[in-house]
């Protein structure tokens, strides 16, 4: 559906499809002509909590120039999208959504990402952050206005009530106490906002709840996030906290970034009486962004050395920050590791081959437990619930899902190859590949360990594979490894080693092989580890591979996409995992000049 709303600009209702084929309802905004410099800009509003995009209206005057796109969109559960009103799966179900309306503007409407800029308030300021945080999206900025990082619930131990409550209900769904005279001073805005229909007091107690877990995590995080952004904080508000915001800001890596207090404001900073501050700043900054590009890809190759993850690292490795309680907690830890993990069949191959092993992660993928005198039994079904495993099992399903779709959309007129540097046992590769023995496929499996490699020979076997596989054992990073003789792939899968390495030019080395032997317009498919919440545990009681102390450098998902981008491939898509520990993402080789597949 679509009417002119003005001479400018042309005012549209649609849907779009969400990652799981739910059908959502967005408004667009579209200009009737470019602007008058020839640039392109589009921005994207997402609504408060309880709210939907007919709210937005207002604002566009106000953000939007003739010649500018804007859209905005009713969340899962709110306005004219589906769902039980103010309920989602969970919190991360809004965020993916979002990413798959961003992809939906993209396709549809050929906006290039870096000519986005978002502009949220309060939870969909959270959904904005965590979108930019899990996603690393190359937008040109955010303004996020009294973002609900921490929200007011005002009754004690309000949260620990309602995780106890969804545990005997988990569709427990609470009222909201907001009433509008907590959001503005304005009259009008008020009775605008006690009298619309499509507003929801509801709120699922589970969202809430997620919501509250996964706006910590970002907060705690916030250094992996560089996209300029500008912070409206009310100093009036009753509706959210004001300390976790400056948390947020203070510990974002980007280099352009403000943070501005609007004195006499509550909750609803676009809605208020006096709204002259918060637009004038927000307009200054949008002016700002798009004076500048996002950053090259090479600007990332020093993050290994020269980024908070790296501080982060080198205070890890001396044991720095790790109080003496902590220490002694550690040891404890690893002393009963040594006399009671041999029990556990997990803990037992983790610490003869190291926790972070191809054959360690095999076991943890099969998640059976087994032990020794019963009581190993039960201490390897506690190993394997840990929340690292859990996480790991999940990037399993979300990197075959990843590996056979590419398998699906492959053309059938020639033999497909497909290449995996580092494949452990290869368990992920081989379980896909079976379900596709009608295709012509040629696999080939590398390891540094002929342990794996042996391993997949016996797991191939047992799937009675009617694809060709051949085993190599190589170095991943080694240049030789890549030979200029050897046939291109079509698919080539990095799982589960950058993670292990800190070092960006041994990355960055490995994947300049890797986009040597990838077909012109191939696919590429990796992991990553933006971040951990047990890192300090980790790094004080589990071995390697090396049989060294396990320490890890999460690397953003920012730089792990500029060091792919480097190698001559363009992210197309990215999967989160349990808490945002890991991510799956797909590349595409980009062909060079007369290069053809």
């Amino acid at each position: 559906m679509e009417h002119e709303c003005c001479a400018r600009r042309i005012d549209i209702e649609s849907g779009f499809d969400s990652f799981d084929g739910t059908r959502l309802f967005y408004r667009a905004w579209l200009p009737a002509t470019a602007r008058a410099d020839g640039n392109l800009r589009a921005f994207v509003f997402l609504h408060r909590g309880h709210e939907h995009s007919g709210r937005i209206q207002p604002l566009i005057s106000e953000f939007v120039e003739e010649g500018e796109w804007a859209f905005a969109w009713d969340a899962r559960g709110h306005g004219y999208s589906p769902g039980a009103r103010g309920d989602a799966p969970d919190f991360c179900t809004l965020v993916r959504d979002f990413n798959a309306f961003i992809h939906h503007l993209i396709a549809k409407y050929g906006i290039a990402m870096e000519n986005f800029f978002i502009v949220a308030n309060s939870v969909g300021a959270i959904i904005a952050a965590t979108w930019l945080h899990d996603y690393a999206p190359r937008v040109r900025g955010a303004v996020m206005a009294a973002a609900a990082f921490d929200i007011n619930l005002y009754i004690p131990f309000a949260k620990p009530a309602l995780r106890l409550a969804t545990r005997f209900k988990p569709d427990l769904c609470v009222t909201s106490y907001i009433r509008s005279s907590m959001l503005t001073h304005s009259q009008e805005q008020a009775a605008a906002y006690d009298n619309d229909p499509l507003i929801t007091k509801n709120i699922s107690a589970r969202v809430l709840l997620d919501l509250a877990d996964t706006a910590q995590r970002i907060v705690n995080d916030a250094a992996a996030i560089d996209v300029p952004i500008l912070m409206l904080v009310a100093d009036r508000d009753y509706v959210v906290k004001r300390k976790p915001q400056w948390d947020f800001f203070e510990r974002l890596s980007s280099p352009l970034k403000r943070y501005v207090v609007l004195e006499g404001c509550h909750h609803a900073v676009f809605y208020e009486q006096d709204t002259t501050l918060a637009f004038q700043a927000s307009g200054e900054f949008i002016e700002a962004c798009y004076a500048q590009q996002p950053p090259e890809p090479r600007h990332y190759h020093d993050y290994d050395s020269n980024s908070a993850s790296a501080s982060r690292y080198a205070a890890l490795i001396d044991r720095r920050g790790i109080g003496w309680a902590a220490r002694i907690f550690y040891g404890i830890q690893r002393g009963m590791l040594r006399v009671l993990g041999p029990l556990s069949n997990g803990m037992r191959i983790g610490l003869a081959n190291g926790f972070d092993s191809g054959a360690s992660l095999d076991y943890v993928y099969t998640n059976r437990a087994n032990g020794s005198f019963g009581i190993g039994k039960f201490i390897d079904r506690n190993y394997l619930d840990a929340i690292g495993w859990r996480g790991v099992r999940l990037r399993k399903v979300h990197l075959q899902k990843a590996l056979s779709d590419l398998i699906a959309r492959q053309p059938t007129d020639r033999p497909m190859r497909i290449l995996d540097i580092a494949a452990g046992a290869g368990r992920y590769v081989l379980e896909t590949v079976k379900r596709f023995q009608d295709r012509n496929i040629e696999v080939t499996l590398r390891d540094h360990d002929e342990g794996n490699l042996e391993q997949a020979r016996r797991l191939a076997t047992q799937l009675k594979l009617s694809a060709r596989v051949t085993y190599q054992r190589r170095d991943a990073f080694d240049p030789a490894s890549y030979l200029d003789d050897e046939e291109a792939y079509d698919i080539v899968i990095i799982s589960g080693l950058y993670e292990l390495f800190a070092d960006n030019a041994l990355v960055l080395q490995s994947l300049q092989g890797v986009g040597r032997k990838l077909r012109a317009w191939g696919h590429l498919i990796y992991t990553g580890q933006p971040w951990h919440p047990q890192l300090d545990l980790i790094a004080c009681t589990l071995n390697d591979h090396r049989q060294g102390m396990w320490t890890m450098r999460p690397r953003p998902q920012c730089e792990l996409d500029a060091l792919v981008a480097s190698a001559g491939c363009r992210k197309i898509s990215t999967e989160i995992g349990l808490a945002g520990i890991f991510t799956v993402s797909v590349a595409q080789k980009i062909a060079a000049h007369g290069e053809s597949d």
